[in-house]
């Protein structure tokens, strides 16, 4: 099997060139073509030399390949199925609105974290995907030259594949790759510490933090993480940074029925994220097999949404996409692996 270009860095490409013995320009042309020009083929590098696409076709092929099939929900989102290099299937999703088209792409092939909540812990974990694997959820979309904003939030914990995650952040940001801004990215965790600080420290994209709970022993029924990494010590590091109008800290709230969805929950949060620059984001819950846990009234949800907002938490209620194809929050997997 070839290696493949598509998803490494402009210094990584410098170091094949010198390896074949080509000019050190050439990386550079080579990435223009990756990153900036629809091609999927090394032939296409048309201002490469034919001598020197002979020599990059016999030990690399780009990476670039197209999904195995797309979905379509009534209200536009799309979700494509992608097949990796390992015959793994992950999934992505396309959320067209008015003045933006955001992707929401996997990190990984199914999750190890085992949150109750989540279709993609079902699935149990798979593999991690490489830059190249990540990026290319972008690039071989249809709808790919109308991407503005990007979203690590599909299946898996991004921050458990960091070093893929961060190399594919540098690519989407870097003037020799994709050139997007930094501020157009978000990067979503439930928390593992060590690698949000890498994370913050490494990259200027926003952060994402699912919290549904601001209790221990709730957190810890939903996400064992809680018991490694305790919420109240990620709020604890995330106050060490700087956020405000350029960078964002938001946290991702799922309401379930009769569990967080109490005044008390309204209470603890506020002292919890008391005096932080952030946003809750609430998200509907969407019903999974064999889950005991419901979505509360659209009521209950609003007048959550309110208390939180009069105690100055600025809170906002995420709209249902896709959910009629399986593509809404926490119902991406897939129908190619059997989930028990």
């Amino acid at each position: 099997m070839k290696n493949t270009l598509f998803g490494k860095t402009l210094t990584e490409l410098q170091g094949i060139t010198e390896m074949l013995g080509l000019p050190k320009y050439n990386a550079k042309q080579i990435s223009d073509w990756l990153y900036k020009k629809d091609i999927i083929s090394v032939n296409e590098m048309t201002n490469l030399s034919v001598k020197t696409r002979e020599l990059l076709n016999d030990k690399y092929d780009t990476g670039i390949t197209p999904p195995v099939k797309a979905e379509t929900s009534r209200d536009g989102t799309k979700k494509y199925l992608f097949q990796t290099s390992g015959g793994n299937h992950i999934e992505t999703a396309m959320i067209p609105e008015r003045e933006r088209i955001t992707v929401c792409v996997s990190t990984q092939a199914g999750c190890k974290m085992g949150c109750i909540f989540c279709m993609t812990a079902r699935q149990g974990f798979q593999g991690n995907l490489t830059a190249g694997e990540i990026l290319n959820q972008i690039k071989s979309i249809q709808e790919s030259n109308k991407v503005s904003n990007i979203v690590f939030m599909g299946m898996g914990e991004p921050l458990d594949n960091p070093d893929e995650v961060l190399k594919s952040i540098d690519i989407l940001t870097s003037d020799w790759g994709f050139a997007m801004s930094p501020r157009r990215i978000t990067v979503s965790t439930i928390g593992i510490i060590p690698a949000m600080i890498r994370f913050l420290e490494e990259s200027e994209a926003h952060l994402a933090v699912s919290l549904h709970t601001p209790f221990n022993t709730e957190r810890q029924q939903l996400m064992p993480v809680q018991a490694k990494y305790p919420i109240e010590n990620v709020v604890s590091e995330i106050r060490k940074w700087d956020f405000g109008r350029q960078r964002r800290v938001s946290f991702e709230y799922i309401l379930f029925e009769g569990f967080n969805d109490s005044a008390i929950h309204v209470k603890e949060l506020s002292r919890l994220l008391n005096g932080l620059k952030c946003r809750i984001n609430l998200i509907r819950f969407h019903p999974i097999p064999g889950s005991h846990l419901k979505s509360p009234g659209e009521e209950t949800i609003q007048n959550f949404k309110n208390q939180l907002n009069s105690r100055g938490i600025l809170t906002t209620i995420r709209g249902s996409r896709g959910q009629d194809i399986n593509a809404a929050c926490g119902l991406l997997s897939t129908k190619e692996i059997k989930i028990t």
